[in-house]
């Protein structure tokens, strides 16, 4: 990348026009959707490069220049709440050098030398939230938003327990507070641990979970989740009763807000730079994440003085922390198999403290990642953790390199059942081809089976499976149906020379619980041909895929014979089915492992012919649909099977054949494509309306 000083006007300008596309698609990621399209340090370099551009190029500013904005638009299905003065966001720094020259320009600006004093505050990473009080009463909910309209949460702030609803003692009549919502890191470790064990997608950070649980339609499922609000400012106010922002914490902490405790006056430089200091040393041990400090002007008369500039105040400002960084050694390369077979390389690594946190281990990402940075074992390295992002090596220091280190050699065989890892044309991953019965697989092979989009059984959540797979009660698909016979005892046992189950005597459970899991189990010896392909958790086959070849070949017999002859001209010929796809699903058959468990699970149950059921006379009949994000009502493969049997076609994709883009609640860079295209965007309560 070239510095600012050597690009021509014309450079500036694409350059300028490409940072502006990928902040647009951050802050809707960001601020709409809970889902961050880039890290904080991705973004914080673009904000910066933007600036140092625009500095250099002014007459080349853009009417969509970041440097204008703040926040993203409301998204559509919640109502809106036009703030009365607006919710701005701050300019950041991220060194001392920066600090003392922002310092200095408040000082500069208020023409003194003397000292200022500042209030230094923890910067939450959570949600903004503006919260309006009449007559001390708490009557309406914001979020952020684009800065001058934000989404009405107001029924969502009130299942926060320590959001207090009636203010008491002497208050303005008209008074609103701003601050940030947040997930304790103890309660946000709790409900990823909750949905892992039913089986859901579980969220990155506790900034995602708190955004995620706040913007939700359904209050209900806010008041679920366990969120908690630091005040810190205030908007429109009928009468302010304070002249310091110190002074103010002492109004929130009488009417009953929570104040962060770790809010410190800073009387000169030194104070301000060892509060910061101190911070970093204590970030983690406190119980909820932080990315920084924010430091105000203490005095409310000089901050009215100071005043803003376009979208930013004068006399505040965020001290960001930075990437942090540490040298420590790799004692090991071992590689790690995932549910879908992929190989990840990790560093196991001398522990060290890197900001805090003991840090053990690194991802070295893919085999191409480990090559260009040529890591090896033995190798003194740089590693970087920011923010919630898993360590990683960000440089060899080949200087210190032991004599007689060998390059990594990655494995072209799993090193957990020993079959072939292959790597597909144009893929950075290798994947294990040993399907159902690799180990590393197993169990979120046995999850997927019984979810609710393969065979749906009630009972056997994530933490059962767990428990039964260790236990060796079942190690594979075909162990769910033996499980009646197997609990029970008999002939069976006395030929097997095992003992019976007796589920009923576990822990927690009981001769009930038993009875409902086995005939919940019972009730799905008879499956839809569709559910069938999708349960086998074929590589690249979701429940449209499914459908799309059930409906094609008709039967599972017609259809596994073919794969095993390895005629795929039929199964190419599928519209939405590439080469790609085919030689997946053939290489699944041409395992042998995988066709032994199929034969036995057939001999356990029955796969229906397919029926079309398909209605051709709906609304969406023959128009193709992408859906996009998290869906509220329905998950993203009951979607698609609901558009598929009206006669949709569903597509991963957005091109200019596309129809409709239905933009769930984590909707990306398919939602930016299809306004680029101007194809129509729906939620997902229009999609429902109009197919109704």
């Amino acid at each position: 990348m070239k510095n600012v000083e050597n690009l021509t006007p014309e450079e500036a300008e694409e350059e300028l026009k490409y940072i502006a596309g990928e902040m647009a698609k951050a802050d809707i990621a960001y601020y709409q959707n809970d889902a961050p399209y880039l890290t904080d340090a991705e973004y914080d370099r673009l904000k910066i490069r933007n600036a140092q551009i625009e500095a250099r190029f002014p007459a080349l500013i853009r009417p969509d220049s970041p440097s204008k904005k703040v926040g993203a638009p409301v998204r559509s299905d919640f109502g809106k709440i036009r703030h009365r003065f607006p919710m701005l966001s701050l300019g950041d720094i991220f060194s001392i050098t920066e600090l003392d020259d922002f310092i200095m320009s408040v000082k500069r600006f208020l023409n003194t030398s003397e000292d200022i004093a500042f209030m230094a505050e923890p910067k939450i990473d959570g949600l903004s939230f503006a919260a309006r009080y009449e007559n001390g009463r708490f009557v309406q909910g914001a979020t952020r938003g684009d800065g001058t309209t934000g989404e009405d949460i107001t029924e969502n702030l009130k299942t926060i327990r320590s959001l207090p609803k009636q203010l008491t003692g002497k208050v303005p009549e008209i008074l609103e507070i701003r601050g940030e919502v947040y997930m304790s890191k103890a309660d946000f470790f709790a409900l990823n641990q909750k949905y892992e064990s039913e089986g859901k997608k579980t969220f990155a950070n506790p900034r995602n979970a708190a955004a995620g649980s706040l913007r939700q339609l359904d209050a209900g499922i806010t008041a679920e989740r366990n969120l908690s609000i630091f005040a810190y400012t205030w908007g429109e106010v009928s009468e302010r009763m304070w002249d310091t922002q110190a002074d103010f914490f002492n109004h929130l902490q009488a009417w009953g807000f929570p104040v962060n405790p770790n809010n410190k006056l800073c009387l000169t430089t030194k104070e301000i730079e060892d509060s910061f200091t101190r911070l970093g040393e204590i970030r983690a041990s406190l119980p909820y994440d932080i990315d920084g400090m924010v430091y105000k002007v203490n005095s409310i008369a000089l901050q009215e003085r100071l005043g803003f500039l376009t979208r930013t105040p004068r006399w505040a400002i965020a001290h960001k922390f930075p990437a942090e960084q540490a040298v420590t050694k790799i004692n090991n390369i071992r590689i790690q198999v995932g549910r879908t077979g992929a190989l990840t390389p990790v560093a196991d690594l001398e522990p060290i403290n890197v900001g805090g946190v003991i840090v053990s281990h690194a991802t070295l990402h893919n085999e191409d990642e480990i090559k260009r940075k040529d890591i090896r074992v033995g190798d003194s390295v740089i590693i970087q953790r920011a923010g919630d992002v898993i360590p990683q090596v960000v440089e060899v220091i080949k200087e210190k390199r032991p004599a007689g280190s060998k390059e990594f050699e990655f494995p072209h065989t799993c090193p957990q059942c020993g079959a072939h890892a292959i790597r597909e044309e144009d893929e950075a991953i290798r994947r294990c081809t040993g399907g159902l019965t690799c180990p590393a697989q197993a169990i979120e092979r046995i999850i997927h089976f019984v979810s609710r989009e393969a065979f749906d059984i009630e009972g056997l959540g994530r933490k059962i499976v767990e428990e039964f797979y260790h236990e060796g009660i079942i190690t594979s698909p075909v162990d769910i149906f033996s499980l009646e016979q197997r609990n029970g005892g008999g002939d069976l046992f006395a030929h097997q020379n095992s003992a019976p189950l007796h589920l009923e005597m576990r822990n927690g459970w009981g001769k009930k619980s038993v009875e409902n899991l086995f005939k919940a189990i019972n009730a799905k010896r008879q499956i839809s041909l569709p559910r069938f392909i999708y349960a086998l958790g074929i590589r690249q086959v979701g429940t449209a895929t499914a459908r799309l070849i059930a409906k094609n070949y008709g039967s599972f017999k017609h259809f596994m014979e073919d794969m095993i002859a390895k005629e795929t001209l039929k199964l190419v010929e599928i519209d939405g089915i590439g080469g790609a796809m085919a030689k997946d699903i053939v290489e699944f058959f041409a395992e042998e492992h995988n066709l032994k468990t199929i034969h036995k699970l057939l001999a356990e149950i029955t796969v229906e012919d397919f029926i079309d059921n398909t209605d051709y006379s709906s609304p969406i009949a023959g128009k193709t649909v992408v859906f996009t994000g998290t869906l509220e009502k329905m998950t993203r493969s009951e979607a698609k099977a609901k558009a598929l049997s009206l006669g949709a076609k569903v597509s991963g994709s957005v091109s200019q054949n596309t129809d409709y883009v239905i933009m769930g609640a984590d909707a990306g860079s398919k939602a930016a494509k299809a306004k680029e295209l101007n194809i129509k965007i729906i939620t997902e309560d229009e999609f429902l309306e109009l197919i109704k």
